[in-house]
């Protein structure tokens, strides 16, 4: 049995089909802007994942659970941003058994240039998402 809540009008579709296609819009943007600096999606992503964890936190298991990827997959997707020289990987002194990952200086220098550029479009878009979020209230 539905509630009243439960009921969508027309302009929740819409609202809803409009926020779907503006969030396409958005990663189309960033694999563009991504590749114009020669990552993958992925490989910027789990760049972004690992320089906005806390210290300590950005290992095998926290991109992969960043990037929603098997450990294996992600272990495979470092070791290809390790071998161009944009991570390393150091052994955790509380655990040995853990590596704790961390971004290359030209890493840093990649991610810096992305990130400023993903963050002028998001607040571009802010306003039409704000009205979008409004609208489904």
């Amino acid at each position: 049995m539905s509630s009243k809540d439960d009921l969508l009008s027309d302009a929740d579709y819409a609202a809803l089909s409009t926020f779907r296609h503006e969030i396409r819009k958005f990663l189309a943007f960033s694999e563009t802007m991504a590749a114009k600096v020669g990552l993958t999606p992925q490989q910027h992503q789990a760049l972004l994942a690992i320089r906005g964890a806390q210290a300590g936190q950005a290992t095998v298991g926290y991109v992969a659970d960043r990037l929603i990827l098997k450990p294996h997959s992600a272990t495979g997707l470092l070791d290809r941003l390790e071998s161009i020289g944009l991570i390393t990987r150091r052994t955790d002194k509380d655990d040995r058994r853990r590596a704790v990952l961390q971004l290359t200086q030209k890493a840093h220098d990649l991610l810096h240039s992305l990130s400023a550029t993903h963050r002028s479009e998001i607040r571009r878009l802010r306003p039409m998402l704000t009205d979008i979020f409004e609208m489904l209230g």
